[in-house]
């Protein structure tokens, strides 16, 4: 019965494709242009974060074997980190970047990128369902974003996790955000590897979210904060996250 009522997002891309009049899928800043795309996507929301709670809070995303690895993994959103603090840490391998961890928290984190990778780490092998229609098999590495978060202990307060980004898309800092129940999902991981080498700057370098049970344009690249938060209000535009501002996308984009 269950899997009657849950709605696949990407036969919904699909169809928002061909209602739009059979969209080139040029990139994410040109999709979002397109009202018919837009309101195909927004239409679904609360039933497929409805169904998918409704699977369990730690229902996993599927995982794959090394051999069913794409060959080629297509870089999304944002190919470059913006700003000089970012290309100069980019140029001495990140070794003085670190990662903040701090809003409604006992204990703010600054954490270098030699002490993350020392972390417990979570490797998985799984799909990333891009917004455009494509989709590829990857390998990442990285801590579980939970274990960041007991770190830092959340106060009690806490609804929302946002990820604060080192890119900029037209004069927009980039920003994403999600609600507990993923934030702590066994597969939401912060990646700094990727297919057993090091972040490339075009995926994110040096750390991007994986939240593998979402489309890709949640899984925010260049990670350089992450901020507990009550609600999304106030923040940028409010709706938490740079496409959902823009009214681009649905704040909650559940495969």
């Amino acid at each position: 019965m269950t899997e009657k009522l849950i709605l696949s997002r990407r036969r919904l891309i699909r169809a928002g494709a061909v209602g739009a009049g059979g969209l080139l899928l040029t990139g994410c800043d040109r999709l979002f242009e397109n009202a018919a795309f837009r309101s195909v996507l927004e239409s679904g929301e609360d039933l497929h974060m409805a169904t998918q709670r409704a699977l369990g809070r730690d229902a996993l995303a599927r995982e794959f074997s090394v051999h069913e690895m794409s060959p080629v993994f297509r870089a999304n959103g944002s190919r470059e980190g913006s700003g000089e603090a970012y290309k100069s840490q980019l140029a001495q391998g990140f070794a003085d970047w670190s990662l903040k961890v701090d809003g409604l928290v006992e204990r703010p984190l600054a954490m270098p990128l030699d002490v993350l990778k020392a972390l417990p780490l979570r490797s998985q092998i799984t799909r990333h369902d891009c917004v455009e229609g494509w989709s590829a098999i990857g390998q990442w590495r990285g801590p579980r974003l939970a274990h960041l978060l007991d770190l830092a202990r959340l106060k009690p307060q806490t609804r929302y996790i946002v990820f604060h980004c080192a890119d900029v898309l037209h004069g927009h800092p980039y920003y994403e955000s999600i609600d507990l129940v993923d934030a702590f999902h066994p597969q939401t991981i912060l990646a700094w590897e990727m297919n057993g080498r090091p972040l490339e700057e075009k995926h994110g370098a040096p750390l991007r979210l994986r939240v593998e049970r979402q489309l890709g344009y949640k899984h925010a690249k260049f990670v350089t904060r992450i901020e507990a938060r009550s609600s999304l209000e106030g923040l940028y535009g409010g709706r938490g996250g740079y496409w959902e501002d823009q009214g681009a996308y649905a704040w909650y984009a559940g495969i």
